[in-house]
């Protein structure tokens, strides 16, 4: 792939991406206006290539042969993914999706009836409703710490509920699905450490899209996926799993042949790396996939998509905030490039609707996907517009004349 950022001048203002090049390599660009990044991002060639390439090498020879064949290309996937988070190969687990490496981490945990998990009011739905199945089956205790008025968590409130309760685990979303927020969770994780705490973080939305690194926010279990911002293929995500943690010897409920060795009839031992958290059945080409959209987004520059991505977002958010009938939702300190907004006059499907005919990809958003937030807005739906680094200032100025468009018609 070339090189497509470089730096004009000194700091990180500096940098610059080629994006003709970039979306040179993304076939996608040339039939949609894809603003669902936050949804699945479009992949780039390179992805596309590893992943048919090696189902036509299954095709020929064997599934079982071919996995050996790439076995070093398979090892890049932990490689690439570590180096994206500043980690080791050995704290990386290849997982089919991020929910299903959260669940993983959360089977981990000894949980029982009166254990507190201390929580935000800006987290995944997902992780929400297993906190509450692990409430019903443990009857754990589910804790949320108060937002501060402009928007996200209220760190010292949520430090001392860390006081007060000893939660056996802190976590946190980064970016929810629902908003724009960044959540700021190194501050949690200083917290947490000074606690000793265990603390997850659920990074889905923001790798691939925000410098992570493990070590600055001091999380011990980490979950994303592949498909969103690293643009990777569905059905691929990642678990980050501490040192400390797997010293400790935290393992998944059901752990299989490929995480623990069977050591004598009555007794097993998990392997001594992340991989106790993996299965042992792999979809090969997802994985080489997986490695190949990580080593693009690496070689592009995350400090560079950083820059770019949540600029994009916030020149869209500029544009609609002035149109009548268009309220944006988004709040907080800090935002990512998920922009959400209410129309009035429309229901959401025919509104996304009238998006998808005019060649703009988007997502709804619906009040059961956020229960807090969307009860403190006191909204129901929301159309959520996520731009990426390959994106252009043209596009963005395109959509936002079509919400105007669109919202003028709502209101005759």
């Amino acid at each position: 792939m070339r090189d497509h950022s470089s730096a004009s001048g000194a700091g990180r203002e500096a940098l610059q991406l080629d994006v003709a090049a970039l979306r040179a390599d993304t076939p996608g660009c040339r039939s949609v206006i894809h603003f669902n990044n936050a949804g699945c991002g479009l992949p780039a060639a390179p992805v596309t290539d590893a992943m048919v390439g090696h189902l036509n090498l299954e095709a020929r020879i064997g599934g079982y042969e071919a996995s050996a064949a790439r076995a070093a290309e398979v090892r890049a996937f932990y490689t690439e993914t570590a180096a994206l988070i500043n980690t080791g190969p050995d704290n990386i687990a290849f997982a089919g999706s991020a929910t299903h490496a959260y669940a993983n981490a959360l089977s981990s945990i000894p949980f029982q009836a009166d254990d507190v998990i201390l929580t935000t009011r800006d987290d995944f739905i997902s992780n929400q409703i297993a906190f509450l199945s692990l409430r019903k089956r443990f009857g754990v205790r589910i804790v949320h710490a108060p937002n501060t008025p402009e928007g996200g968590v209220d760190v010292e409130a949520m430090a001392a509920l860390m006081r007060t309760h000893r939660p056996r685990l802190v976590s946190a979303t980064h970016v929810p699905t629902n908003s724009g927020l960044v959540s700021p969770i190194a501050e949690i994780g200083r917290h947490c450490r000074e606690l000793d705490l265990l603390y997850l973080v659920d990074a889905c939305q923001s790798v691939g899209q925000f410098v992570i690194d493990v070590e600055e926010i001091g999380c011990d279990l980490l979950t994303a996926t592949c498909r969103k911002f690293l643009r990777g293929p569905r059905g691929s995500g990642f678990l980050y799993v501490s040192d400390r943690v797997l010293r400790a010897g935290y393992e998944p409920l059901f752990i299989d042949m490929h995480g623990a060795r069977w050591t004598e009839p009555g007794g097993y031992e998990p392997v001594a790396t992340a991989a106790r958290f993996e299965e042992w059945e792999f979809p090969y080409a997802t994985v080489l996939g997986s490695a190949a959209a990580t080593r693009y987004a690496r070689e592009v520059g995350i400090e560079a998509i950083e820059q770019r991505t949540p600029a994009l977002a916030a020149r869209l958010r500029d544009r609609l905030a002035p149109i009548a009938g268009v309220r944006v939702l988004d709040r907080g300190p800090r935002l990512a490039a998920l922009v959400t907004f209410g129309v009035a006059g429309w229901q959401p499907q025919p509104f996304k609707a009238a998006m998808d005919v005019r060649g703009i990809n988007s997502a709804l958003s619906f009040r059961e996907f956020a229960q807090f937030d969307f009860g403190d807005k006191d909204v129901d739906w929301c159309l959520r517009l996520s731009p990426h680094y390959y994106n252009t200032e043209e596009e963005v100025d395109h959509v936002a004349d079509a919400i105007a468009d669109l919202a003028g018609r709502g209101r005759r």
